[in-house]
């Protein structure tokens, strides 16, 4: 059996944190299976917070906290370790963008924008100018950069499967000129036909519908409990318990039976672009 690699603490405040937990855990005479049993949480999740390379759970830090008797420690770093992760990522946006790499399936609900990981730089500037003005060119930038970074949760083979619900208004209310609306809707479709995801529009006219609010994710990973996420302009709120997941799970199924079928969707949104790209808005 290889030995096994040793944590570099001074790589990173996770990476720290990680070595904390995996020495105290060893200390305490338990294994990776040992600790994680009860927690619903599965052993390579608990290994890779280990190696910095995922971050703790609150549900699971307050399981380890009771379990090693270490008096709400790690609970009380959760945060610290969040914020060191940041990066050009808004804070409450950090947890998200690392859980995207680690889901089996990704569903989501848009109402007034194009997803992150579909924008294209002049739609992730307007974006970005609406909601921080004042923002240098050089944050802009690392945001740009940060947010088509996430393109892969689309466009690679090996991303998690998703399927997106936009609602209409996203392609009639266009927040760009013709030229570049007609080639940020037919990027989306160029992606869809790769059959990376699987689209659904919600037509203007569907009348009262489930989530009619913000943004809304709803995550399912092989080795965690599944969690949802809502999103407004400078906050988002992660929702975790078991029985309200399930709720909004179901919630979801019933957008979906509300939206039109994926052809008819990706159908909409090619003829989107074909007239914004013939200078023509779409009726």
């Amino acid at each position: 059996m290889p030995a096994r690699k040793d944590i570099d603490g001074s790589v990173s405040i996770p990476a720290f944190y990680g070595k904390e937990l995996r020495w105290k855990r060893e200390a305490a005479g338990l294994t990776l299976q040992a600790t994680v049993k009860g927690s619903f949480y599965a052993v390579s999740y608990l290994s890779e917070i280990e190696r910095g390379q995922r971050l703790m759970p609150l549900r699971l830090a307050c399981h380890v906290d009771q379990l090693l008797k270490t008096d709400g420690y790690f609970e009380r770093c959760c945060k610290d370790v969040q914020k060191a992760r940041k990066g050009a990522h808004a804070g409450y946006f950090t947890e998200i963008a690392q859980l995207e790499g680690n889901a089996k399936e990704i569903e989501s609900w848009n109402p007034l924008l194009i997803p992150g990981p579909l924008q294209l730089e002049p739609y992730i500037r307007t974006v970005i100018r609406a909601s921080d003005p004042l923002a240098t060119e050089e944050l802009i930038a690392a945001r740009v950069s940060a947010r088509r970074e996430r393109s892969w949760i689309h466009e690679d083979p090996k991303s998690p499967e998703s399927w997106i619900v936009l609602h209409e208004s996203i392609l009639r209310q266009p927040i760009l000129g013709h030229d570049e609306m007609a080639e940020q809707l037919a990027h989306i479709v160029d992606v869809a036909q790769q059959r990376r995801f699987i689209t659904q529009i919600l037509p203007c006219n569907a009348g009262a519908h489930p989530f009619m609010m913000g943004a809304t994710w709803l995550f399912t990973f092989d080795d965690a409990p599944p969690l949802m996420y809502s999103e407004g302009m400078y906050s988002g709120q992660t929702v975790d318990d078991p029985g309200l997941v399930k709720d909004y799970a179901k919630a979801y199924g019933r957008l979906r039976a509300t939206a039109l079928s994926p052809e008819a969707s990706l159908k909409m949104i090619g003829q989107a672009a074909e007239e914004y790209g013939n200078g023509k808005r779409p009726r």
